[in-house]
């Protein structure tokens, strides 16, 4: 099984970027921990991380002839970007959404997810870990 992982805007700054709400984990680190447990998984992984709405677009269409499964942290696209939502829909790849921090728990702002009516489901909250569950959730999917 195939799975894209999608990072979004500021996710390149995670170890220095407000590590009291995200964590002292680096992108490179979450990168490692995902490839160590797709192994685990048997899953083949791909990776990218974007600051750019379009390039995000970009790689959840390219990924239709090849993902069995998309593992999306849309960061702050997930309350403001329709495309992504669009996007994510109209490939027809399972999707599940991953946040680092729970985005119910902050700023009000931050509780309307674009992405999760269109998405299986939607970890947040646990970390780096999130992707870790979202790896194992993935393993059980199949694309439809």
């Amino acid at each position: 099984m195939k799975v894209l992982v999608l990072h979004g805007p500021n996710l390149n700054m995670l170890g220095t970027r407000e590590p009291d709400v995200y964590g002292a984990a680096t992108l490179e680190n979450i990168n490692a921990m995902l490839e160590t447990e797709a192994e685990r998984l048997g899953l083949e992984l791909r990776t990218v991380q974007s600051n750019s709405e379009g390039a995000l677009v970009d790689a959840i269409q390219g990924a239709q002839d090849w993902a069995d499964v998309i593992v999306i942290n849309p960061a702050a696209y997930t309350h403001t970007s329709v495309a992504l939502r669009d996007a994510v829909s109209a490939v027809g790849i399972p999707t599940i959404e991953v946040h680092l921090s729970n985005i119910h728990a902050r700023e009000e702002f931050r509780h309307r997810s674009h992405i999760a009516p269109v998405a299986v489901g939607q970890i947040s909250g646990f970390g780096p870990e999130s992707y870790r569950l979202a790896l194992r959730a993935a393993s059980t999917l199949a694309k439809s």
